[in-house]
């Protein structure tokens, strides 16, 4: 049996990951594209020297040859600078040295401040909702009405997943449900990855098969220059036909290590790994709910009802999300009348649990600016899309799709891979006659199938919460990924 120990921690694969950035830095001959941003109704060219003030209508963008609609920047589905086609030129190189990979994991802290205060924010809230014992006494009234069938939960949540992300973009969200899953399914007899599978596999499901996300298939899509509804039922089918899959594939694992615990990945490479989260015991005391407790259930769930409300109707993001639990860690705590020195010394303690994985994102994050600072991400880009000029539609497409692959490494902002890549793929494929939405959906397949594996993204932060390795998560994802890879490339060949 394997000991935790030999496997490397996430921070320590991440700062790696760091130090072989900065080594690219020195090796990838620097350049940039000039890039088009949009704000107070006006544009803004910016290259290496200086930035041009240019009218925000449509001729300014048909001249620069970037095909996305005015409306677009407008109405705010592209609000981050989108790369000029044919304007990429040589920089003077710039390798970063010690003090920029010592600097990279603060630097990623400033930029995903957002995100590290919403995680530290639901800490505090799960905390002092978890004091109030009414989590527990509803993990376990649900534990015992579920019981034999905890499948269909399985199947439930991961559809419900891919569908928050496929739809509206759900992917950090996906922190919050953590702490009432992972007790619930170590309850019904499975490892500590089934919930790491569901949560974090069910939204990045979502990212491949995404039809309506706004973050990455509108905003690909309007950068493109064609509508995010060209190709909407094939995005459809492949949801329904990759979440099939996928679900199988889940589910299959799950009942082989409820049936044999020895069957558990995490017990074969891990060892025995304790649950960062309080422990159900169902055999224990009633499991019948009290009426205290169904009120602060309501004010539980009404939280993350509020929260998924606001982001798909009213355009909200991490700071209203934040402002949410927040709200929602006082209205439990009047209601459970705790004193404020406990209801603080509580919220805080949550808070702490999750530093671990705060600074994980961060570091993460330091990849990118790493290589953005180094001025080597657009060389990367550049370099790619003259590789696949000119080639027979067929295998353009297949090479575009990993290409995307290999781009997520790099940028693991789907809303920035968009608006980074698109225009200059996008005036590529034109050339070619490939329809935008194969472009579209090469992207989409890319992102969703190595944001899987990529250590840039969400992965490492999701593990971290369990206390798994990566090596466990690799060894069961690997088979189900090869299905998925191979589906997608079917469906875009058959497309062009």
């Amino acid at each position: 049996m394997a000991s935790q120990k030999k496997i490397p921690h996430p921070l320590a694969i991440l700062m790696a990951v760091v130090v072989l950035a900065a080594i690219a830095t020195w090796l990838v001959p620097a350049g940039k594209f000039d890039t088009l941003s949009y704000a107070d109704n006006s544009f803004t060219l910016t290259n290496s020297n200086k930035a041009i003030a240019l009218p925000a209508t449509q001729k300014t963008l048909d001249s620069l040859h970037i095909s996305a609609p005015l409306s677009a920047f407008e109405q705010g589905t592209i609000r981050k600078p989108v790369s000029v086609p044919g304007t990429y030129h040589k920089l003077p190189q710039n390798g970063r040295g010690l003090l920029s990979i010592v600097q990279a994991p603060i630097q990623g802290i400033y930029d995903t401040i957002d995100i590290i205060l919403f995680i530290l924010l639901i800490g505090g809230f799960i905390e002092v909702f978890n004091a109030t014992g009414a989590l527990e006494a509803g993990l376990k009234s649900l534990s015992v009405k579920m019981k034999g069938r905890e499948g269909w939960l399985i199947i439930m949540l991961t559809f419900l997943l891919a569908f928050g992300g496929a739809s509206f973009g759900m992917a950090e969200e996906g922190f919050a449900f953590y702490p009432v899953l992972v007790p619930l399914f170590l309850a019904a007899g499975y490892d500590l990855l089934v919930p790491v599978a569901v949560i974090f596999g069910g939204t990045q499901l979502g990212t491949l098969s995404s039809f309506s996300n706004p973050f990455s298939t509108i905003i690909a899509s309007n950068a493109c220059g064609i509508s995010w509804t060209d190709g909407i039922s094939g995005r459809l089918a492949m949801f329904v036909v990759s979440g099939g899959i996928y679900i199988i594939y889940l589910l299959r694992y799950a009942q082989k290590v409820k049936a044999n615990p020895a069957a558990s990945l995490v017990l074969k490479f891990d060892g025995i790994v304790n649950s960062p989260f309080p422990q159900l015991n169902v055999s224990r005391g009633e499991s019948k709910l009290q009426g205290k407790n169904i009120v602060l259930l309501v004010v539980f769930f009404l939280a993350f009802a509020i929260m998924i409300t606001g982001v798909i109707k009213l355009g909200w993001w991490l700071p209203e999300m934040t402002a949410v639990f927040l709200v929602a860690s006082l209205v439990i705590g009047v209601i459970q009348r705790m004193p404020q020195e406990v209801f603080i010394k509580t919220f805080i303690k949550g808070a702490e649990a999750l530093l671990g994985v705060a600074f994980i994102i961060g570091t993460a994050r330091g990849v990118t600016a790493i290589l953005e600072s180094g001025n080597i991400s657009d060389t990367i880009v550049y370099e790619a899309s003259r590789l696949i000029s000119g080639m027979p539609s067929g295998v353009f497409i297949v090479l575009l799709l990993l290409m995307f692959c290999v781009f997520t490494l790099f940028i693991a902002s789907t809303s920035g891979m968009g608006v980074v890549t698109m225009p200059i793929i996008g005036a590529l494929a034109t050339a070619a006659h490939i329809p935008g939405r194969d472009i579209v959906n090469s992207y989409l397949f890319g992102m969703g199938i190595m944001g899987f594996l990529t250590p840039t993204g969400l992965l490492l932060p999701s593990l971290a919460l369990v206390g798994i390795g990566v090596k466990t998560w690799f060894k069961f994802i690997w088979p189900v990924l090869a299905i998925l890879m191979l589906v997608c490339v079917i469906y875009l060949i058959v497309g062009v």
